[in-house]
């Protein structure tokens, strides 16, 4: 009969490194002499010895839609903008434009383009130059008595 001391005798030991002359792993502990690669805690990131590395292989995929030269296009509803016209930031007997937005600060500099869009309620007889604008923000606009004109667009 074997005892569990056989057993477990064919186990291999971890290699002690740095344990003196004597074990073969002593003194640089397998690392060679000096360099980048000797000194602990350094590891040379993505480096394959030479070989192309990896992220260089692969073909770059995916699409950057970053356009600094983009036309910002401004959204307001017909909601908000009955809320300004109450609220006398803009004038009923004004013509409303872009301008118009940018001088009362509703709209940052930087936007070159708006559209007015249908939702919430709207009364006002207003005269306004947009250059966008959906089917229904326009026949709730003409069914108040005011007028939109679309800019850049032939009726």
């Amino acid at each position: 009969m074997t005892s569990l001391n056989t057993l477990n005798n064919h186990k291999t030991r971890k290699i002690r490194v740095g344990r003196g002359i004597g074990s073969g792993k002593g003194k640089t502990s397998g690392r060679g002499v000096k360099g980048q690669k000797s000194r602990s805690g350094v590891a040379i990131k993505s480096f394959e010895g030479g070989q192309m590395p990896l992220y260089r292989r692969l073909p770059k995929r995916g699409f950057n839609s970053v356009n600094k030269n983009k036309n910002k296009v401004a959204v307001i509803n017909l909601g908000e903008l009955q809320k300004f016209i109450d609220s006398k930031k803009i004038g009923v007997n004004d013509k409303i434009n872009i301008d118009t937005f940018k001088k009362s600060k509703l709209f940052r500099k930087s936007i070159n383009k708006y559209k007015i869009l249908s939702n919430g309620n709207f009364n006002s007889k207003i005269d306004i130059v947009a250059d966008y604008s959906s089917k229904i923000a326009k026949e709730k606009i003409e069914k108040a008595g005011g007028q939109i004109t679309l800019k850049n667009q032939s009726e």
